[in-house]
C-alpha cells in the first residue's frame, strides 16, 4: 500500500501555522498598546505640567519649565493651595458649595424630564410625534448666546434673576434637547416584546415606564448624568450671565476662579491649584459611573 506523501506532516504544519499566527497577533497587540501609551502620555503632558506648576511659585514658573521641578532642587510648596483655600475675596470654598447647589439640581431635573419625554417618543403613539422629535433635535444647533437677552428679560419680570432657580431653569432648557435625543434612541432599542408582554398583563404606560424602561435605561441615564454634570460644573458663561453682579454670593466656583486674576494680571499662579481643586469632584463622578459610559453612548447608536 502506497503512502500519500506529506500526509503525516499536516498536523505539524498546522501547529506551526497556528503558532506563527499567535505570534503575529501578540506583536500586533503589543504595537497597538505601545502606540496607545505614547498617545496617552502626549495627551496628559499639559495636565501633568499644570499639576507640577500648581506647587511652584510665580518666580520659579517664570524662570524655568515645569519639568525642572522633577529634579533636585525641586522647590515645591503648598502655599498656592493654601492661598486659594484661605482666600476670602473671592472664596473658592463658597464657590465650591455654590457649584454643588447649582450642579446637582441642574443635572437631576433635565434627566427626570427627558426620561418621560424619551419614553413617550419611543413607545407611545400621539399626533405629530416624529415632527416634534425633529424639532427637539433641531434645538441642539441653537446657540446659547441668542437666548440670553429674552430669558434675562423674563427673569427680570419674574424677579428671579440672580437666584439659583434661574440657573437651574436655564441649564434644564439647554440640556433637554441632547438628553431627550440620547434617551429616546436608547429606549427605542429596548426589546419590544418586553413592553408587549407587560401591556398584555394589564400594565399601564406609567407602570411600564417605571418598572421596565427606567431600570433598563440605567446605562444611558448614567452616561447622560456624566455629560450634564460636567457641562454644568465647568460652566462659566451661563452662571455669569444669569447671576452676574446681581447676587455675587451665589456665583459658582468657575466664576470665582476667574476672579482670582486681578485686572492687572496678578495672581495667575493661583489658577493651576484652583483648577485642580475644581477637577476633584468631576473625576469622582466620572470614575464612579464610567462602567455605564460606553454602554449608554453606544446603546442607541443604531436602533431607535
Amino acid at each position: 500500500m502506497t503512502a500519500v506523501p506529506g500526509v503525516k506532516d499536516l498536523p505539524a504544519t498546522s501547529e506551526k501555522s497556528k503558532a506563527a499566527s499567535q505570534g503575529r497577533s501578540f506583536w500586533g497587540r503589543f504595537g497597538i498598546h505601545i502606540v496607545l501609551v505614547i498617545l496617552m502620555v502626549i495627551w496628559l503632558l499639559p495636565t501633568i505640567g499644570l499639576f507640577v506648576n500648581s506647587f511652584r511659585d510665580a518666580q520659579s514658573i517664570n524662570a524655568s519649565g515645569w519639568w525642572t521641578a522633577l529634579f533636585p532642587p525641586k522647590n515645591l510648596t503648598l502655599d498656592n493651595y493654601a492661598t486659594v483655600l484661605a482666600g476670602q475675596n473671592p472664596s473658592i470654598v463658597d464657590g465650591f458649595v455654590n457649584s454643588l447647589f447649582i450642579t446637582i439640581p441642574a443635572t437631576i431635573i433635565p434627566i427626570f424630564i427627558a426620561a418621560f419625554a424619551a419614553y413617550a417618543f419611543a413607545w407611545m403613539d400621539f399626533p405629530f410625534r416624529n415632527g416634534l422629535f425633529v424639532i427637539v433635535v433641531g434645538l441642539l444647533v441653537v446657540p446659547l448666546q441668542t437666548t440670553f437677552i429674552p430669558i434675562l428679560q423674563t427673569y427680570g419680570q419674574l424677579h428671579i434673576a440672580g437666584e439659583f432657580l434661574s440657573v437651574w431653569l436655564a441649564h434644564t432648557a439647554y440640556g433637554l434637547p441632547f438628553a431627550i435625543f440620547l434617551l429616546r434612541n436608547f429606549m427605542g432599542g429596548l426589546p419590544k416584546e418586553v413592553f408587549e408582554s407587560a401591556y398584555i398583563d394589564g400594565a399601564s404606560s406609567v407602570t411600564a415606564f417605571f418598572r421596565l424602561a427606567l431600570p433598563m435605561s440605567v446605562p444611558a441615564i448614567a452616561a447622560l448624568a456624566i455629560f450634564q454634570f460636567l457641562f454644568v460644573w465647568n460652566d462659566l458663561l451661563v452662571a455669569f450671565v444669569y447671576i452676574g453682579a446681581t447676587r455675587p454670593e451665589n456665583l459658582p466656583m468657575t466664576v470665582q476662579i476667574n476672579n482670582l486674576v486681578n485686572q492687572f494680571g496678578g495672581g495667575w499662579e493661583l489658577l493651576a491649584p484652583a483648577a485642580f481643586i475644581s477637577m476633584a469632584l468631576p473625576l469622582v463622578v466620572f470614575f464612579s459611573l464610567q462602567r455605564y459610559f460606553v454602554r449608554g453612548i453606544t446603546g442607541g447608536a443604531v436602533k431607535g
